[in-house]
């Protein structure tokens, strides 16, 4: 349990729930006579969820500085705290993925409290971009494509270490990604950095239990702002190609230049059975870890667009992991959570409302103004009714936003956690 009361949620909901089931009532009218059942929709919704990270209940900050918020959690055991509220008010967040070392604790303790709290584990993450205390060797000129072996074999270690962890509490995928690159031409040769990531990428492969997926995710820079080793999505297919059936890609909506196509890259990494998930944020200038659909919505509609076609068409092996990885720089990180994991939930819905038959047969006789007025009549539906009727049949807020300032969460928790300096780590 949390420190939501359950008597106040039910109290925010009892206020609104006249309201939405006539808009429920509405939106189900409108949509039958497209031929589609309001419920059916709702169902899947309510089974959808997505992961929160660790690190993101912690506020953000740049290079520039940090303005840690009130009540910001002191370790592990807080986050999880946080992640439960968003949890429990919005119905769609289960999960909660960890990143060593920072959130590195006994695992029967993280598996009891989480179970305390009604959550599992997502994906686990490694740390190799930054130096840790006590570190024998620095990764400041890369971690698993350093030139030093001692140095790579440290690097693997630890991602073997992150394995061993997230076996015992549950989890079933490892995420690597890697800040490795160079800041000068000539500073590396590419050929021979990049044999040295596969070979270290391969040691930790052996590793991976049979029944998980190795997730490798690509950055275009940041930190090295001359060449990222793993830079696009053609080099992370290589690398999952290269590694074996259990290795995928990872798709990050910030880590692509400006006006990529990225819901295209979604479709030829499912159409080759390499798509392994996605961390879901946004962004205007370049990987800048916004709140997920605050700049680009239909971008993201898009995105599920793929997603659900290949849903409906019953792709084998389609089983991609959903992730939030965003920077909450300037607002409360309980609330931004809360809100991108209902905008996702959104755009899966409004995804859901595409007329396939419609669209495949603009597609097929060529008209291309029908086809994207075909999606935009699914982007243009207000799905909202359907979104918060889910969040209330399983328990959740109507308006978790709402219920979350009325309830005082973040007053509360500022007093028991005084001495907060922030929940560590940065966006990835």
């Amino acid at each position: 349990m949390t420190m939501i009361e359950t008597s106040l949620i039910a109290g925010e909901n009892e206020a609104r729930l006249s309201d939405l089931k006539r808009d429920y009532q509405t939106l189900g009218e409108k949509l039958d006579r497209r031929g589609i059942a309001i419920d059916a929709v709702k169902r899947k919704v309510a089974a959808y969820g997505v992961a929160v990270p660790s690190w993101g209940v912690g506020t953000g900050g740049t290079r520039f500085a940090r303005f840690p918020g009130a009540g910001e959690p002191r370790g592990i055991f807080d986050k999880l705290e946080d992640c439960a509220v968003i949890n429990e008010l919005t119905r769609a967040t289960p999960n909660v993925s960890l990143h060593i070392p920072w959130d590195k604790a006994d695992p029967a303790v993280l598996k009891g409290k989480a179970e305390e709290l009604g959550l599992g584990f997502d994906a686990m993450n490694s740390n190799t971009f930054q130096d840790q205390a006590g570190q024998a060797h620095s990764y400041k000129f890369g971690s698993l494509t350093h030139t030093d072996a001692a140095t790579r074999q440290q690097a693997i270690d630890h991602n073997i270490e992150c394995i061993e962890l997230g076996k015992a509490i549950g989890s079933k995928a490892l995420t690597i990604w890697i800040g490795d690159g160079s800041n000068f031409p000539g500073q590396t040769n590419f050929t021979r950095q990049f044999e040295r990531y596969l070979q270290s990428a391969k040691a930790i492969y052996a590793q991976i239990p049979a029944d998980w997926r190795l997730f490798t995710e690509h950055k275009m820079y940041e930190p090295a702002f001359y060449s990222t080793v793993v830079q696009d999505w053609g080099t992370n297919y290589m690398i999952a190609q290269e590694l074996g059936e259990k290795a995928y890609c990872l798709v990050d909506l910030g880590h692509h230049a400006p006006n990529v196509n990225i819901e295209m890259i979604v479709a030829r990494l499912i159409q080759f059975g390499k798509l392994g998930g996605f961390h879901f944020n946004d962004s205007k200038y370049g990987d800048d870890d916004l709140d997920t659909g605050s700049i680009d919505p239909y971008r993201l509609f898009l995105v599920f667009n793929e997603l659900v076609d290949a849903e409906v068409r019953n792709v084998a092996g389609f089983d991609p992991a959903h992730m939030l990885d965003q920077s909450h720089n300037v607002t409360d990180p309980i609330e931004s959570l809360m809100v991108s994991a209902m905008e996702v939930q959104r755009a899966y819905a409004q995804a859901l409302l595409v007329d396939r038959v419609a669209l495949d047969g603009y597609q097929n006789d060529n008209d291309p103004l029908m086809a994207t007025a075909t999606l935009k009549a699914a982007f243009r539906t207000d799905v909202e009714p359907i979104l918060a009727m889910a969040r209330l049949e399983a328990g959740g807020a109507i308006d978790p936003v709402g219920a979350y300032r009325a309830s005082g969460y973040r007053k509360k928790v500022a007093q028991i956690r005084p001495e907060a300096s922030g929940a560590g780590g940065g966006i990835v």
